[in-house]
């Protein structure tokens, strides 16, 4: 491609992805060549749009799945999206209510089918705005976890797990949504911190000998459900009350007072009601009481017929109500406010209610003792290292997961009851003389969307077939996802592979961070801090996007970004552009191929060696950084030998050499450098690479592209005595430099300097002259192992064994300067003195903030460092 200026990946991106996608290049087949490598894209929410987060997530992945086909590997990363049960069902349902109508007015069946009629019209967004970041999926094998073939997989699992008894039907306290009126799972619970209330109230005793009981809650209207109070055993205020019993207010239940070690001496009166039908806690200690369990709420959170007089009110218009009569009762002691967690949905946003409820569940317990075991045996590999130690905690401490969910879209599940209640669990549905022989009825409920997104990294190939897929990629290589969904979803692709397919799903987990505003928010709508990832492709490029956020992007640990930072990105395309526009002006045509030849040949001029070994250092920095799965430093260290070393140092050199050798370098280090950059910015860096190669239009035949050419192991080789002599003419260019700036000398004075070097250097220096002339300003420069014997006002800048002298006679006022640099002299000392005296202030360096005793400490370090040099320039 020619390269136009200036640089618009607007209109370069799009078509160039267009190119990549139509020419298959993306696709791989289990029988091609090299080493398997796959990756297994976490299922985005069918409901969903590309957010920042996704876009680090899908970097990363494209990252390490770009690098693997230039390292010649059998590579493919897999696409799909998940159904997300409850968030597209609330969607649909938000329609319909625009609508006047609900779910149930339509039936099951027209539901369903409006859903499905919403996921082929919207659905799959977040895919498409995928293409513009430049993932480079295999879209030829794009899955859903709600298409036939999944659903064939996911049945089979849930018959073979209960066939195995690992899956069962119970009464247990689960988390509910009153909004979708469904159970959750743990995951979709969101903890927020809430300014709520602490009502203390009075149980009455049952017998006139009794004592009253105070004790606190957050949620006043669950006393309607209340079946004991518990203390402490070791709580001596109570020791007297085991084994009595008390009233309930309004209903006057005799309720029994118990011993149990759960209950917090420290909290409220230390004493607390017990609620089995509605708190996780209160259902552990009525097991072991065996308090009876009285469930006072509708699905929808109302208050049900056990509730008497409240009976219909919504629970916090009941909770109102119920304080309000507990006052005019005589019960009420005092309400205070409290700071407390509550659960809410994720989905509907509305606080979670503790629900008593027949649902299916998985017994976890092999299940999580066996990846535990695999875990611990280091059998899978977390970058970074202390995603063991989560994973560890939670498997160690599992329950059985509820999986049932009382939507209408989703999985619905494989079982029926006949007349008698007996459940049949069947992989196909039964036949209709069956269903009306034994008077079947299926189950309406759907499984948690997390059970099947459990199965995905072997149900995405095709299983339970055997397929050629699976034979090749299963288990996969290496899996992204950020820490915060280890235990809720790593944690059961672990279980649900090991049990089903009795291998692990994948080898390596790479966890990433949160993406955060720059200044380390967790971005928000509130906030007004939310960044959308396609605007910032719109407004920089996807490659500048991708560069922002790979650049902070140490595992684990959470990202930073700010638009500036993408900005950044794009001036750094921009000068990729810039340099490889000079570099295929100047090289005339020289392929890169021949390029290589004469630089595996040898190089004689020192600024040739010096960039030849920093390019192999480069390359071997990076490589070691991605082999541990760590793109941060890779990207960084491009970065600066691409600004820092080949456009600033090595460029400003060749300027004016018309040699093959250096036509010969700047081909060879553009090139390489443009594969080691182009799985993080794959766009600029194709349409470079195919430059120097003299490819301009995107034919469909056009077969050459970056993506199959050879992932660079070495570029040359190290050089140490050209990076040491290389080393003294940056440090002398960088003095000169500063020289000038301390006399305040223009950019565009020319100088005169001599440069006194040791015998075994001249030869060096004085190749390099051209170079340093320009990248210091300096008019003439005389070379010898002499002092210098040049006239009037000279400055010395000492650089290692090397001695420039530069001229300023007739540049500078001598008199006035030595004033300036005496005024500035005595300001120094004086803030010396200011700063020493604070820290002999043993008061001061005892009591004051230790960052403020540092900041002084520094302070003596910065004036000490100016007194030298202005003393010096004052004897100069």
């Amino acid at each position: 491609m020619t390269l136009a200026r200036p640089y618009e990946p607007d209109t370069l991106e799009t078509p160039l992805y267009s190119w990549w996608e139509t020419s298959k290049f993306f696709h791989a087949e289990p029988g091609d060549e090299g080493e398997p490598f796959a990756i297994v894209i976490p299922p985005p929410n069918v409901t969903g749009v590309l957010h920042v987060g996704h876009a680090l997530d899908m970097t990363f992945q494209d990252v390490f799945t770009r690098r693997a086909r230039m390292q010649g590997k059998n590579a493919v990363w897999f696409p799909g999206t998940d159904h997300a049960g409850i968030a597209t069902q609330v969607k649909v349902e938000q329609q319909l209510a625009e609508e006047g109508l609900s779910r149930r007015d339509l039936g099951r069946e027209q539901f369903l089918e409006r859903v499905w009629a919403w996921r082929e019209q919207s659905g799959g967004e977040i895919l498409r705005q995928l293409r513009r970041l430049g993932a480079s999926c295999d879209w030829d094998r794009e899955a859903f976890t709600l298409d036939e073939q999944r659903n064939r997989a996911v049945r089979k699992v849930f018959c073979d797990y209960y066939d195995r008894g690992l899956i069962y039907r119970g009464l247990r306290l689960i988390n509910w949504d009153p909004v979708s009126q469904s159970a959750i799972s743990d995951i979709e619970v969101e903890h927020k911190t809430v300014q709520g209330t602490l009502t203390y109230f009075t149980f009455r005793p049952a017998d006139e000998d009794g004592t009253p009981i105070v004790v606190a809650t957050t949620r006043p209207e669950t006393l309607l459900g209340d079946t004991g109070v518990a203390v402490n055993p070791k709580d001596e205020r109570y020791s007297h009350m085991i084994g009595k019993e008390v009233l309930t207010p309004f209903t006057n239940r005799r309720i029994p007072v118990v011993a149990d070690d759960h209950v917090d001496r420290e909290f409220g009166t230390g004493a607390v009601k017990v609620t089995p039908a509605h708190d996780p806690n209160d259902w552990q200690i009525g097991e072991r009481h065996h308090l009876e369990v009285l469930n006072v709420m509708n699905p929808d959170a109302t208050i049900n017929e056990q509730g008497g007089v409240y009976a219909g009110m919504d629970r916090f218009e009941a909770r109102k109500q119920i304080v309000k009569d507990l006052e005019r009762d005589g019960l009420l002691v005092k309400v205070e406010p409290h700071e407390h967690q509550v659960g809410h949905s994720d989905r509907t946003k509305v606080p979670i209610e503790p629900r008593l409820s027949e649902q299916w569940f998985v017994d976890t317990s092999e299940m999580a003792k066996r990846a535990l075991e695999a875990s611990e045996r280091h059998d899978v590999v977390f970058v970074p290292e202390r995603g063991h130690a989560q994973m560890r905690e939670w498997l160690g401490n599992t329950h059985d997961w509820c999986i049932s969910r009382q939507l209408w879209w989703g999985h619905q599940i494989p079982a029926w009851y006949d007349r008698e209640g007996n459940v049949h669990v069947h992989e196909e549905d039964p036949s209709p003389d069956e269903i009306e022989r034994l008077g079947l009825t299926r189950d309406p409920d759907v499984l948690d969307t997390w059970f099947s997104s459990g199965l995905w990294p072997f149900v995405i190939m095709g299983w339970p077939e055997h397929t050629p897929e699976l034979a090749t990629w299963y288990p996969t290589s290496v899996l992204v996802t950020g820490y915060d969904i280890n235990t809720f979803w790593v944690s059961r692709m672990l279980m649900m592979a090991l049990t089903t397919t009795n291998q692990l799903p994948f080898s390596t987990v790479v966890n990433h961070g949160l993406v955060r505003d720059k200044f380390g928010a967790k971005m928000s709508k509130s906030l007004g801090n939310v960044m959308d990832p396609i605007e910032l492709i719109d407004k920089h490029g996807a490659d500048a996007l991708r560069f922002a956020l790979l650049r902070s992007a140490t595992p684990g640990s959470d990202v930073p970004i700010a638009e500036e930072w993408v900005e950044g990105g794009r001036r750094f395309a921009n000068k990729l552009w810039n340099v490889a526009r000079m570099v295929t002006q100047t090289a005339n045509g020289i392929h890169p191929d021949q390029a290589a030849t004469t630089v595996q040949a040898g190089l004689t001029t020192l600024e040739d060696r010096w960039i030849i070994s920093r390019l192999h250092d480069t390359i071997a920095s990076v490589n070691t950084s991605l082999d541990g799965w760590d793109i941060s430093p890779a990207v960084r260290r491009l970065y600066h030998f691409i600004w820092d070393e080949f456009a600033d140092w090595y460029l400003e050199l060749a300027k004016g050499r018309t040699d093959d050798q250096v036509k010969a370098v700047l081909v060879h280090v553009l090139d390489v450098a443009m594969r080691a950059l182009h799985p993080m910015m794959p766009f600029v860096t194709e349409v470079i690479w195919r430059s120097l190669r003299g490819l301009d239009a995107l034919g469909e035949a056009d077969t050459t592209t970056i993506m199959r050419a050879a992932w660079p192991t070495h570029a040359g080789k190290a050089d140490a005595d050209a990076e040491a002599t290389f080393k003294s003419i940056q440090d002398g260019v960088t003095e000169l430099r500063r020289l000038r700036a301390n006399y305040n000398l223009s950019p565009r004075t020319q100088v005169k300097a001599h440069v006194q070097v040791p015998a075994e250097m001249q030869t060096q220096l004085e190749a390099a002259a051209d170079g340093i002339c320009r990248l210091a300003g300096i008019e003439t420069l005389t070379i010898s192992t002499d002092v210098h014997n040049l006239d009037g006002v000279c400055a010395d800048v000492p650089v290692g064994q090397v001695v420039y002298t530069v001229s300023l006679d007739g540049l500078v006022d001598t008199k006035a300067e030595q004033e300036r640099l005496a005024k500035e002299l005595t300001e120094a000392k004086a803030e010396l003195k200011r700063a020493e005296g604070k820290l002999a202030n043993e008061r001061f360096v005892a009591n004051a903030p230790k960052e403020l005793v540092d900041a002084e400490r520094a302070k003596v370090e910065q004036w000490t460092a100016a007194i030298a040099t202005l003393t010096a320039q004052l004897e100069n």
